[in-house]
């Protein structure tokens, strides 16, 4: 741009530096040019101003690109350079003979300052810096956790649509190490109480059942007391009249059943990160198809888990879980096409939790309690007091079941390969002598460094990695 002349530039001055809606050039601080210093850099911001004063009077100025940056002459020794979009032009000031002042570089960036004050305001105590790179905003440092990063980039986004870069990190433990807890209590109880009556004389057999397909009613007539692995308790009881003979049976049955069932599955991953575990195995099952054939799906079974840790904040973890204990049920099985295929009990659950490092949710719980109460007995002589046992059977049966699912998360960290123990390196294969001479099936281990060691302690924590 040629200066035509000094009474133009001072009315633009004046216009200019009097105008109450220009704060931004008064506020802007002021870069002095000296005199053939020719690699002078000057950063604007974008939509804002900087005044430039020279150290010698000027008679002539021009900018590279007009796009970039758009200047004003205030005086012969004043220039305003307005910044317009992002970029890098120069500056060019020559003196009155046309001889070269200075070239001043001009960088245009997006104007920042007012995205560093809100995020020191959200995020006082986190180590961002932020810098601009073309028309965007790159973010480099280190945050305490996955959450406050989302939160700057967030903020970032604000100022920035879909231009911003994150070199940013996040420091301390991100692994966590999950440990489930299944424990089910299975009891059950029944109890039968019945009477068979049987008579036989010349040649008339007959009898009084009170149990519904009971084969023990020919025993009881031929006098023959049932096996003991049909009853538990079995009464025979007969005499004679004359020809004819009675024989009154009566069984007695009770059963009781504890079951316990206990899985204990741990599993680690990196935060954000998908983990699966299964110990268990997979059962065939045949698919028919169309054609006729028959193709076969395997369906697992065992214990299986699978987890997402996220590290919220600090020591606080967000998990995504589903968790099951299954097991194969023939009592249950069903028959399609000749083939048999087994049943399946399963306990799962899945859920989304959040709990801090160490400490314990209960996310799932069962109490069931099942009773059943049969009575069978003959018309009329059922109702008879005392007699009328005899002629009546009765049978309960009662199942409870209960079921508790826990789960704790730590923040691990790993350890040295050296301090890790196996379950195998307690137990080593007998010599011959060993196991001919003295009986014995495993032999003790000696030496072996810090892994035999700890070998010698308790398996009852978590190894692989450090808990903090």
């Amino acid at each position: 741009m040629r200066i035509h002349g000094m009474f133009k530039a001072t009315l633009l001055g004046l216009a200019i530096v009097c105008n109450p809606f220009a704060p931004a050039v008064q506020a802007q601080e002021v870069l002095r040019v000296l005199k053939k210093d020719a690699a002078t850099m000057l950063e604007v911001p974008m939509n804002r101003a900087v005044v430039v004063e020279s150290e010698e009077p000027f008679a002539e100025l021009s900018i590279a690109n007009a796009g970039i940056a758009d200047i004003s002459s205030l005086s012969d020794r004043t220039i305003y350079v307005l910044g317009k979009s992002p970029g890098l032009t120069s500056l060019t000031l020559f003196d009155a003979s046309g001889m070269l002042i200075t070239n001043v570089n001009v960088r245009v960036s997006a104007d920042v300052t007012e995205f560093k004050e809100r995020l020191r305001q959200i995020l006082p105590s986190e180590k961002i810096e932020v810098r601009t790179a073309n028309d965007g905003i790159v973010l480099s440092g280190t945050v305490s956790s996955s959450s406050r990063l989302q939160r700057a980039l967030d903020l970032a986004e604000r100022y920035a649509p879909e231009r911003v870069s994150n070199l940013m990190s996040v420091s301390g433990v991100q692994q966590v190490m999950l440990k489930v807890r299944f424990a089910e209590m299975q009891r059950s109880v029944s109890k039968a109480l019945g009477a068979s009556l049987g008579f036989s004389g010349g040649n008339a057999i007959g009898g009084l059942n009170t149990l519904n397909n009971n084969p023990n009613l020919t025993n009881a007539i031929n006098g023959n007391i049932p096996g003991t692995n049909e009853n538990a308790g079995a009464f025979l009881f007969g005499f004679s009249a004359g020809s004819t003979q009675i024989r009154l049976l009566i069984e007695a049955l009770e059963r009781k059943g504890v079951v316990r069932t206990l899985a204990e599955p741990n599993l680690s991953a990196l935060s954000g990160q998908e983990a699966t575990f299964l110990a268990g195995g997979e059962y065939p099952i045949p698919v028919a198809q169309r054609d006729g054939l028959f193709s076969v799906e395997y369906k697992p079974f065992g214990v299986e888990m699978k987890f997402v840790p996220r590290v919220v904040d600090g020591d606080l973890i967000n998990l995504e879980l589903l968790a099951a204990v299954s097991s194969l049920d023939p009592n249950n099985s069903v028959i399609v096409n000749g083939f048999e295929i087994a049943a399946f009990q399963r306990r799962e659950t899945s859920t989304t939790v959040e709990l801090r490092d160490g400490e314990s949710f209960a996310i799932a719980g069962l109490i069931e309690d099942e009773f059943l109460d049969n009575n069978q007995q003959l018309p009329w002589l059922g109702d008879v007091p005392v007699l009328g046992a005899l002629f009546r059977s009765a049978d309960y049966q009662r199942s409870q079941t209960e079921l508790v699912i826990i789960v704790t998360a730590h923040l691990v960290s790993p350890t040295r390969g050296e301090a890790l123990a196996l379950p195998t390196d307690r137990v080593r294969p007998p010599s011959e002598s060993d196991l001919f001479l003295f009986g014995r099936t495993t032999r003790t281990t000696r030496g072996g460094g810090a892994a035999a060691e700890v070998a010698k302690q308790d398996f009852s924590g978590s190894y692989g990695y450090v808990m903090e």
